[in-house]
């Protein structure tokens, strides 16, 4: 097979810090060729510099075996090469067509062909299987949707190696095997794939190679015919990986919070609740099985405060009707959020990770003098580096912003940010999407820590695995409805399968 990449001795330093240090990848055309490793193993600073977004601090990187000097996104694009970000870059009040042809400089003309472009576009997506509402606005397309969008704006502009960033975090099961199909009708036709994933059973089904990272260097490449997932594991985190298994808690104890009869937005299919009744025991944690889309976003967002049941009562961990929604009450009366979406949700993204950690008690004594007026930055320091240490938090230092770190380490500085607070109640929703083996264990380990202190966990979960390992009872919800509850030692799956569905 012929080379189309190759990177040797690839360097990336930030100050003293290095991101990649001596990386060497090599990708073939027509495979796809996957990189592994743990959050903060360098994979994504390796791909800015890869299309241009960070210049590399030493190293060659030949395409076709061509030594090529990619100054810029622009010069990337030139030598053929597009990435689909793990966040998307699109306009969501412009159409899919619209977000496809921006900025793209095929025609000389200073006028728009936009029925040109259409054109182009519709052949390319009957080429590679492609399903797109071009005239829809992406704001109000799936995530799925969105994702084809961001592909095809990078076929569109001639890419003979597309680079795929944790494509499947947000994707449904049936989003991810039309991501696949995609996938295989690009690399059939010679096209090159560089996949970025944690998912190890993913990995292992469609890629061809795997080049694993780990602390910013290139460890081992291996053709995943010869390799297992065992040894893949080994490999990224550098020493034994061992999956943790935990005991089913199954004697309820008092109820810590309580739905009775809640519904909300009823005649909405896929973003509605509707008589929605569960309790959550003290020391137990109940798992929320369903594929995504279901009500699990509108669940969350009420059990944390930030949207208002239009009918029905909630109990908190006090015992009493809540009265007042809102998300400041809701942690005032000792819940604990780890939200669906870190970014966006979970963490300021401009202010620093010390800053981040104790976003909820900056009037606190502690932290503040004159009722939050004056802070107290030594102590704020010091409590972060300690909390840094015991979460194992990377990082060059607590200053840094939320935004610089991995998708590992912010999650896990929300992680320590609301269980330092020894939460009565703590809701987790999708608390290890898009992370690699050993920040899962990691979490998985903290949640269950926190099931043993007395506290009580809402887990709400795309990752039905996820859900089978955590949970100490299973209820799944379907269109907004609780379609029943099942106990989490020795599960009933093909029973839980079949109501996840509707049946």
């Amino acid at each position: 097979m012929a080379e189309l990449l190759r990177m040797e001795n690839v360097c990336k330093q930030f100050g003293a810090f290095f991101a990649n240090q001596n990386v060497n990848l090599t990708v073939g055309e027509g495979e796809v060729h996957t990189l592994l490793g743990e959050n903060g193993a360098g994979k994504s600073t390796l791909m800015n510099v890869l299309i241009g977004l960070y210049q590399p601090s030493g190293g060659k990187i030949f395409i076709r075996g061509k030594e090529v000097q990619i100054s810029s996104p622009g010069v990337a694009v030139e030598n053929g090469i597009g990435m689909v970000h793990q966040h998307f870059m699109l306009i969501e009040d412009m159409t899919g067509l619209e977000n496809i042809i921006l900025g793209d400089k095929r025609h000389n003309s200073p006028l728009l062909k936009v029925a040109d472009d259409r054109k182009t576009v519709e052949e390319l997506m009957e080429r590679y299987g492609m399903e797109i509402d071009l005239d829809e606005k992406v704001g109000d397309m799936s995530i799925g949707m969105q994702q084809r969008v961001e592909i095809m704006k990078v076929l569109f502009r001639g890419a003979d190696l597309v680079v795929l960033d944790e494509p499947t975090a947000v994707l449904t099961d049936l989003e991810v095997e039309g991501l696949f199909d995609i996938m295989h009708s690009l690399t059939a036709e010679g096209k090159s794939i560089i996949f970025i994933s944690h998912k190890m059973r993913e990995v292992m089904h469609i890629s061809d190679y795997v080049t694993v990272l780990r602390r910013g260097r290139s460890v081992q490449t291996l053709k995943v015919a010869d390799t297992t997932e065992q040894e893949l594991a080994d490999l990224m985190i550098g020493q034994k990986f061992t999956e943790s298994t935990y005991e089913k808690v199954e004697a309820a104890s008092e109820v810590a919070f309580e739905l009775k009869g809640v519904s909300y937005r009823p005649d909405v299919k896929h973003g509605g609740l509707k008589d929605v009744s569960l309790a959550i025991h003290k020391g137990e944690i109940l798992g929320v099985a369903g594929i995504d889309g279901n009500g699990q976003s509108e669940l969350a967002s009420l059990v944390t405060g930030l949207i208002k049941p239009e009918s029905g009562d909630v109990i908190g961990p006090d015992g009493n009707k809540i009265a007042l929604y809102s998300p400041s009450s809701f942690i005032d009366s000792g819940m604990g959020n780890i939200p669906e979406d870190r970014n966006k949700m979970g963490l300021v993204g401009d202010m620093s990770l010390a800053e981040n950690l104790v976003l909820k008690q900056t009037d606190s004594d502690r932290f503040s003098a004159g009722h939050g007026a004056w802070l107290k930055l030594d102590a704020i320091r010091e409590y972060a580096e300690n909390l840094a240490e015991v979460n194992d938090i990377r990082c060059t230092s607590v200053n840094q912003t939320a935004r610089s770190l991995s998708g590992g380490n912010q999650q896990k500085v929300i992680l320590a940010r609301e269980l330092d607070a020894h939460p009565k109640l703590l809701v987790a929703v999708y608390p290890t999407r898009g992370l690699d083996i050993g920040a899962t264990e990691f979490i998985h380990d903290q949640i269950i820590a926190q099931r043993d202190a007395g506290c009580a966990v809402l887990l709400i979960s795309a990752d039905f695995d996820e859900v089978l390992k955590l949970s100490d009872r299973i209820t799944v919800l379907f269109e907004g409805q609780i379609m029943g509850t099942y106990p989490g030692a020795k599960p009933p799956i093909k029973e839980i399968s079949l109501a996840m569905a509707g049946k």
